[in-house]
């Protein structure tokens, strides 16, 4: 099975978290923490940086782990790891998703999550 390393942004404005609502794939219309793949040799708080430009426009500053969670996928198992991020610049473009929103901590799980989301979410929640 093949094994993937993603990595994720818990960034937030006035109490409320980002997520971002996928436009495209076996997850469409799912909503995530904004991130992306690690590539081979990649530092984590590198990727994360990577992927919120190329994603969303943005700059942050990864401030550090929060969480991880690992979900099997039909065709392969995630490491799904969520740093807390602070935004620095940048209007948001979205480039892999429809649509985002800063949502209140507490009502972040009746959103329709992606499925290595969810565990993520329940620590922030409880949290």
């Amino acid at each position: 099975m093949k094994k993937i390393k993603v990595v994720a942004a818990l960034i937030e404005l006035n109490g409320r978290v980002l997520i971002a609502q996928r436009s495209y794939g076996d997850l469409k219309g799912k909503w995530e923490f904004p991130g992306g793949k690690v590539e081979r040799g990649e530092k984590d708080e590198k990727a994360i940086y990577r992927e919120m430009m190329e994603e969303f426009n943005i700059s942050i500053k990864c401030d550090g782990f929060v969480c991880s969670s690992v979900y099997e996928y039909p065709d392969k198992k995630v490491e799904l790891r969520l740093y807390h991020c602070t935004y620095l610049s940048g209007e948001v473009v979205l480039q892999a998703h429809s649509s985002y929103v800063f949502v209140d901590r507490k009502l972040l799980l009746t959103y329709d999550l992606a499925p290595a989301d969810i565990e993520l979410a329940h620590y922030i929640v409880n949290h």
